[in-house]
């Protein structure tokens, strides 16, 4: 069974994920996405988890090292247009997503929600809470200005809300395309996990039922 956590900034994805996986003991999938997105694009995994959600400029910045790197993939040229190398990072994310989304595991972001689908081996969690409440979690982890975190909160929304919107012609914001929401701010990380927890071993034990 898979979960995956699409998460607003400063939700605490991470955090949930971390807790789920842990108390499931499944595997879990966050930051090796974006090192196996490093290995490929010839960058450092520093570079990529501080800068994969600031939008077109680092997008051209990665896709350009990309094609050099993985030709075979992306193909030789280097003077496409931002939106087309966008469009071929998409594609390769969309294959280490892909290719991480076997077994038990619980996936992070990167678009996973739209890639894997909805299937019967499912969870679909988005995490949020309010644009203030985030941005204080954001300010006090980076030790940022507030207003600074404000803009971080504004800006990765809307560029998550896009990459959806663009790439799979799905409303980022929309609770359809979840199973369940959970408001971190309200609930907390501890209670939001055993949450998700409870409800994957609910439908374990109905899977296990219907096969009696």
């Amino acid at each position: 069974m898979l979960v995956t956590i699409s998460r607003e900034y400063g939700a605490g994805g991470s955090s949930v994920a971390k807790r789920v996986a842990t108390a499931l003991d499944w595997k879990l999938v966050d930051n090796q996405l974006v090192e196996e997105v490093a290995k490929r694009a010839g960058m450092t995994a520093d570079e990529v988890s501080e800068k994969q959600e600031r939008g077109p400029t680092f997008v051209e910045r990665l896709a350009r090292a990309l094609t050099v790197a993985t030709p075979e993939v992306l193909g030789p040229s280097t003077a496409e247009l931002p939106e087309q190398e966008e469009a071929r990072l998409v594609h390769l994310t969309e294959q280490v997503v892909a290719e991480a989304a076997h077994g038990d595991a619980v996936l992070v972001g990167r678009a996973a929600v739209a890639v894997v689908g909805m299937r019967a081996d499912i969870l679909h969690v988005k995490l949020v809470g309010s644009p203030a409440h985030r941005a204080a979690q954001i300010a006090e982890r980076f030790a940022i200005p507030l207003d600074e975190a404000e803009r971080r909160v504004r800006d990765v929304d809307a560029h998550r809300a896009r990459y959806h919107r663009q790439y799979y012609d799905r409303d980022w914001h929309d609770p359809h395309n979840y199973h369940l929401t959970i408001n971190t701010e309200w609930m907390g990380f501890e209670k939001a996990a055993a949450l998700i927890v409870a409800v994957v071993q609910g439908e374990q034990r109905r899977a296990n039922s219907d096969l009696r």
